[in-house]
């Protein structure tokens, strides 16, 4: 059983008990702070790459891992007719609050609805956690998609975070690919178990697409090793 630590920061934050941040580190990378008010952040102070996915938006849409509801409250007061899922109750208690109309408690592999766009941000491939299980989500978000629709996800390439200070990297063959971290986060002293947590670069996406029947093409490059990628069917 989960403790929803980040529901709870999202809450805190929503209710005006802000006092202090998530702080995120991974078996590669030291602490970091998550500072809760990004996570509220307005469509102004998204990076261009989400700004991109959401001007791409259409049809009926399914935003997975919507957190606090910053992308499909942006989308609801466009009009479209959006959906919010998160495996956080906090997170989805937190959409409500805020005014989305549609938005549910539930993990991606529940759903069984059809959207014309499926968006998966910041880090959307995150939710795969490990390779093998590419396919088996990619299989299933396929199943979701009406015929000429569309899925927005975003990922980073983090090669970049194996590399020595002369530029050559110490990624070892041997071992599991290089994008499969294992993600840790705490909130005022309680830790949560680790989640399992997937960067994929794009070719690699790419190349899983192709092989389940579908069009993977890159949209954009962020600021950070990061891309934006849209999926359609072949």
């Amino acid at each position: 059983m989960t403790k929803d630590i980040f529901g709870n920061a999202l809450l805190d934050y929503q209710n005006g008990n802000y006092s202090e941040d998530i702080i995120t580190w991974t078996n590669i990378s030291d602490k970091d702070e998550l500072p809760l008010p990004y996570l509220f952040r307005p469509y102004s102070e998204m990076p261009k790459l989400e700004q991109k996915a959401l001007q791409l938006c259409k049809g009926k849409i399914l935003d997975v891992g919507c957190g606090a509801g910053n992308h499909s409250l942006w989308l609801e007061s466009k009009g479209f007719d959006v959906k919010g899922i998160d495996s956080s109750q906090g997170a989805i208690d937190v959409c409500k609050r805020r005014g989305l109309k549609n938005a549910e408690y539930k993990a991606l592999l529940e759903e069984t609805d059809t959207f014309d766009t499926i968006l998966l941000l910041m880090n959307g491939t995150g939710i795969f956690q490990e390779m093998k299980q590419v396919t088996k989500y990619l299989k299933h978000l396929k199943r979701l998609l009406k015929s000429k629709g569309q899925i927005l996800i975003d990922s980073s390439d983090i090669s970049y975070m194996y590399e020595d200070e002369d530029g050559g990297t110490w990624l070892d063959l041997n071992s599991d690919y290089y994008g499969e971290l294992d993600y840790f986060f705490s909130y005022k002293g309680e830790e949560e178990a680790p989640m399992k947590w997937l960067y994929l670069d794009f070719e690699t996406l790419k190349t899983a697409c192709q092989t389940i029947g579908l069009n993977c093409e890159k949209v954009m490059d962020g600021e950070h090793f990061d891309y934006l990628a849209r999926i359609t069917n072949s």
